[in-house]
């Protein structure tokens, strides 16, 4: 198994939080938010780990030479990581050599919840919380007929089961040029503003991939300064990590 964080954005929303720095190095609790990512991938056994970056490289290549423990991390630039994060993911297309779990790099959340897509009985998986609904701009996991249908802001009207979208995506190797051809899909039509998540409508068209519930586990992802406020005052204290 290997992870690829997709790190490349400028995280704008975040406005002076992020001092001009790559969103997944802001502090949280005393640690950046990456180290986070870390320590939950190798307490896991996943030490392989693909990162791509673009704003800002340098700093997270320092910190990651800096990161104490055992990780093995290479690194792919996303040139236009100024548009949608779909250019991203194609960036990563090269590392996915393996079973992966495609991780968006701006969420804090407990061991478990990861663990839960990692241990998944689907080969293809993602995770949603379905307590949650959808109320300005959450990227929903809509599932119907015990697969998912759509990773999207778009909701389809017929579903038997929503829930906001964690962030990660488990891909098993056998399914990764699925993915890949459903991605280059759009890329060729010039589509790089467009957010990998709405790229895949082919890939969950023709492979099964399965929702692990998650609700009522501590997760957040952090876009904006009142996401990082919540992020320390609620979740933080229900971790482990």
């Amino acid at each position: 198994m290997k992870a690829v964080i997709l790190a490349a954005g400028r995280g704008r929303r975040l406005g002076g939080v992020t001092m001009h720095r790559p969103k997944c190095l802001i502090d949280v609790g005393g640690k950046p938010l990456l180290y986070r990512y870390f320590d939950a991938l190798a307490h896991l056994g996943v030490t392989r780990i693909c990162m791509v970056v673009g704003y800002r490289q340098e700093h997270i290549r320092e910190a990651v030479a800096s990161y104490p423990s055992r990780v093995e991390v290479t690194f792919l630039v996303n040139p236009d990581f100024e548009r949608g994060s779909i250019g991203s993911l194609w960036t990563a297309r090269g590392a996915m050599d393996d079973d992966v779990v495609i991780m968006d790099a701006d969420v804090l959340f407990h061991p478990t919840v990861l663990e839960r897509l990692l241990i998944s009985s689907h080969a293809n998986a993602l995770l949603m919380d379905e307590t949650v609904t959808q109320h300005t701009e959450e990227c929903m996991v809509a599932v119907r007929q015990g697969r998912v249908t759509a990773l999207s802001k778009q909701v389809p009207d017929a579903y038997d089961l929503v829930g906001e979208g964690v962030g990660f995506l488990r891909v098993g190797q056998t399914a990764v040029p699925h993915l890949l051809r459903s991605v280059e899909t759009c890329v060729k039509q010039g589509l790089l503003d467009m957010e990998y998540e709405d790229a895949l409508t082919d890939f969950f068209r023709e492979v099964p991939v399965g929702a692990e519930k998650i609700g009522g586990l501590p997760w957040i992802e952090i876009d904006f300064p009142e996401d990082l406020e919540r992020a320390e005052q609620e979740i933080l204290p229900r971790l482990k990590l």
